[in-house]
């Protein structure tokens, strides 16, 4: 059970290589509240399928806009 619910929660490096970005892009996105992400003491956590929610929100909301 510990594994499984390591596997789900994502840090800022995790993010940045999955969404193929720097992670100080990853940073400022959650410090501003653009993607969804929480802090355990100083870091940023994210979990993983929260972020595969937002990212097919952006690809509806991309969509919608052409």
């Amino acid at each position: 059970m510990k594994e499984l619910m390591a596997e789900q929660i994502l840090t800022v490096k995790q993010v940045a290589d999955y969404l193929k970005v720097n992670e100080r892009t990853v940073y400022r996105m959650a410090t501003a509240g653009k993607i969804p992400a929480f802090k355990v003491g100083a870091s940023w956590r994210f979990k993983q399928t929260e972020i595969e929610k937002w990212i097919k929100e952006q690809s509806n909301d991309s969509n919608g806009n052409t």
